[in-house]
């Protein structure tokens, strides 16, 4: 509230010179300090605090009888260990004088630089990446609505010739190049890929290729 007191001017007396009144302002602040806080509360409490951030990261369900363990098409493998080392190897593993007569599987070695993993997972996952970038025209046209749009996009990163990565790591590989190769996969949009166990010849040719 504020209050505005008004003193006696003077020039009671008949000869007296009338002078002009003085004036004092004084401003009650307490309503609007009542108020900043009101409006401070009600945004604290309808505010959205921050919440933890979790990362998804898919294992696949363990099976019994491995014997009906369906092979993975178009699939590729990073393996981690130490110093920082990743090394990749595309298909399935063939260990030296194996079964099937096939050549045996060879690493790579590679890393986070730009023409490294990324390079790398645009190139295999361009088919799927060309189909996105398709419905995303799409959908900027208006041609399909919201909920199409997204399980469309679904349907491309989930389709059984799409990529598919597996991650493994020895026992002497950093949790944190883990998870930047997983940032790299969501950057690439990759929808499928697993963390999964190395086998005993996968630790064995990671061992003799890493010396």
């Amino acid at each position: 509230m504020a209050e505005v007191n008004t003193g006696d001017g003077g020039g009671h007396g008949k000869h007296e010179k009338k002078r002009a009144k003085k004036s004092s302002t004084r401003i009650d602040m307490t309503p609007m300090v009542d108020l900043a806080f009101l409006l401070l509360t009600f945004f604290v409490l309808t505010s959205t605090f921050s919440k933890p951030k979790a990362m998804e990261i898919n294992f696949p369900a363990d099976s019994k009888d491995r014997s009906k363990d369906q092979k993975v098409n178009n699939a590729i493998t990073f393996i981690m260990t130490k110093d920082n080392g990743v090394f990749y190897y595309n298909g399935e593993f063939y260990p030296p004088n194996n079964k099937d007569a096939k050549p045996p599987t060879e690493l790579t070695k590679t890393d986070f630089s730009k023409e490294g993993i990324h390079k790398l997972l645009l190139d295999r996952y361009k088919p799927t990446l060309d189909a996105i970038a398709i419905l995303d025209k799409r959908f900027k046209s208006k041609e399909i609505v919201d909920t199409t749009y997204k399980r469309l996009i679904n349907l491309e990163k989930g389709n059984k010739d799409a990529l598919t990565v597996l991650i493994k790591a020895d026992d002497k590989a950093i949790y944190k190049n883990v998870i930047d190769l997983i940032d790299e996969l969501n950057v690439c949009l990759v929808g499928k890929y697993a963390v999964v166990d190395m086998m005993p010849t996968e630790l064995e040719l990671l061992n003799i290729t890493n010396k």
